[in-house]
């Protein structure tokens, strides 16, 4: 079973679906608009009103110049996603796969070429009696040509600001704020996990890859009606390899029921697995961008300390949010209350170490560095909750002496 946001998910991320159906909608268009021509007439002004060479003329130059102007916005895409792996980190590159605009921009070119194209074939004959202009198709492939050139230059623009050092970061951050919002508004009340003991069973991988997604109220349904409880033992983010543990099932505490009628197949597909991590509730996946452009700054190769602050400035208002809220309980229950489905989940210890940890060893000799993570540190400890005071507090001791013996 698929999840609405497992799905959305999945169709951001496809960068080639918006340029087909651009194109599926421009062949339907091409091959539809001849056939209304001679129902629109002669009465609208502004249609095309050359002759069948002028028509084949300027489609024959739509179709030439839009293949190569698509072939210049591929290269451009390709230039700057070598540049993100390489200056940021490779982790980076899904934000430009699923960004719109380009995604947009490359179906607008492909469409109108397409287009055209297929407009031309319709083009008969030559001045005479016998002759076919499709007006409203080819003034349709002029509109388009319009709307390419808006395009070609919003996209210019975008990818322009999008290669810098400041909007990587910034959308990495968005986008890792979203998915705290979304996971924070779907966990329930704190609960420690109950005591399970040994599993009565054990459903395995049937493939490899890294868990993107769990579909915890789908697990619920499951164990509610096969009378159990699951356990979902790898965490959003970890890689599962085939025939691995994936989900334990300890039998229900009411007398006489047992782990028989659980579903495995269902089971398996309540937890997603892909090629690489996700946003939609990996968390921190976002973190770890973060820390690998910090990282990459860092580096002797690049040197460039002002870059790794910017990361860690949306580290720290990520942290900030994550400090104030308490960490998510890995109890799912049913509609009757009972506990059903147990998750493992990252809590705030696990994320201060993951946004500390790896920065500190790395720039722990920078002058920008540890001043920039005690302040950090000191802000968050300001809005944290009681319970996570101490982590905090050992993590802000432990950069201090960091700091101290790289003076």
């Amino acid at each position: 079973m698929t999840s609405p946001g497992r799905v959305g998910e999945r169709v951001r991320s496809r960068f080639w679906l918006l340029p087909a159906a651009c194109c599926a909608t421009a062949l339907a268009a091409a091959l539809v608009l001849p056939e209304l021509d001679e129902l629109v007439g002669d009465d609208l002004f502004f249609l095309f009103e050359g002759g069948p060479a002028g028509a084949r003329s300027l489609l024959s130059s739509i179709v030439t110049a839009m293949i190569s102007v698509t072939g210049l916005v591929f290269s451009i895409t390709v230039v700057a996603l070598q540049l993100a792996s390489s200056q940021f980190s490779p982790r980076v590159l899904r934000t430009y796969l699923r960004s719109r605009l380009t995604q947009l921009t490359l179906g607008v070119f492909t469409a109108t070429f397409l287009y055209a194209l297929v407009v031309l074939r319709s083009v008969r004959g030559d001045a005479g009696a016998g002759a076919f202009v499709p007006r409203l198709a080819v003034t349709g492939a002029f509109l388009l040509v319009l709307a390419s050139v808006a395009l070609f230059i919003a996209y210019i623009h975008h990818i322009t600001q999008s290669i810098r050092a400041s909007t990587i970061v910034r959308s990495v951050g968005d986008e890792t704020r979203s998915t705290i919002a979304a996971v924070q508004e779907q966990d329930g009340e704190p609960a420690p996990a109950p005591p399970l003991g040994p599993a009565d069973a054990v459903v395995r991988s049937a493939g490899h890859g890294v868990v993107t997604a769990v579909d915890a109220a789908a697990l619920a349904r499951l164990a509610r009606r096969a009378g159990c409880v699951l356990h979902v033992l790898p965490r959003v983010g970890e890689f599962v390899a085939t025939g691995a543990p994936l989900v334990a099932v300890h039998g229900s505490t009411s007398a006489g029921t047992g782990v028989e009628g659980v579903d495995e197949d269902a089971v398996r597909g309540a937890v997603g697995l892909g090629r690489e991590r996700s946003m939609e509730q990996d968390v921190a996946f976002g973190l770890r961008q973060l820390v690998d452009i910090a990282e990459r700054a860092l580096s002797p190769g690049v040197n460039d300390p002002t870059t790794a602050v910017q990361a860690l400035d949306e580290v720290h208002d990520l942290l900030r949010r994550l400090a104030g809220a308490p960490d998510p309980s890995p109890v799912v229950r049913d509609e009757e209350g009972t506990a059903r489905v147990v998750v493992e989940r990252a809590g705030f210890a696990d994320h201060l170490d993951l946004a500390v940890d790896e920065v500190l060893h790395h720039g722990a000799d920078s002058v920008q560095v540890p001043p920039r993570l005690l302040a950090m540190l000191d802000d968050v400890l300001d809005a944290a909750r009681p319970e996570h005071r101490a982590v905090l507090e050992a993590k802000r001791a432990r950069v201090r002496e960091a700091a101290g013996r790289g003076r």
